[in-house]
């Protein structure tokens, strides 16, 4: 008699900044990746709409929600972003103005500009 081999996969979830909570499973093979999220209880007591706006993927790639998992993959939860990243490095450096930022924002006493 064959027993089915097992799959072990760790599901990753941020509710907020700085807070990740990870779960190691055992699952066994031919698992989808809804599957190892259901098996998680990750999500409980979440809003449906949060939910449905979370992406999924493992190792940092996008996938389907029917993707079969393999041993050792990490499946991550990404919510969406707030902000839009190029929008938020320039509002920093707006107000932190150009003198104060980049390679040169601090000279040595009697050095030329730019060296």
């Amino acid at each position: 008699m064959a027993t089915e081999a097992a799959v072990h996969v760790t599901v990753c979830f941020s509710s907020a900044a700085r807070n990740c909570r990870e779960v190691a499973l055992q699952l066994s093979s031919g698992c989808r990746l809804v599957d190892a999220i259901r098996a998680s209880s990750l999500l409980q007591g979440l809003p449906d709409d949060v939910v449905d706006a979370l992406q999924i993927g493992i190792w940092g790639r996008k996938q389907a929600p029917d993707q079969r998992l393999r041993d050792g993959d990490r499946i991550e939860l990404y919510r969406p972003l707030k902000v839009d990243p190029k929008v938020a490095r320039r509002e920093r450096f707006s107000k932190q103005g150009a003198r104060t930022t980049g390679l040169f924002s601090t000279r040595r006493a009697g050095a030329k500009s730019g060296y």
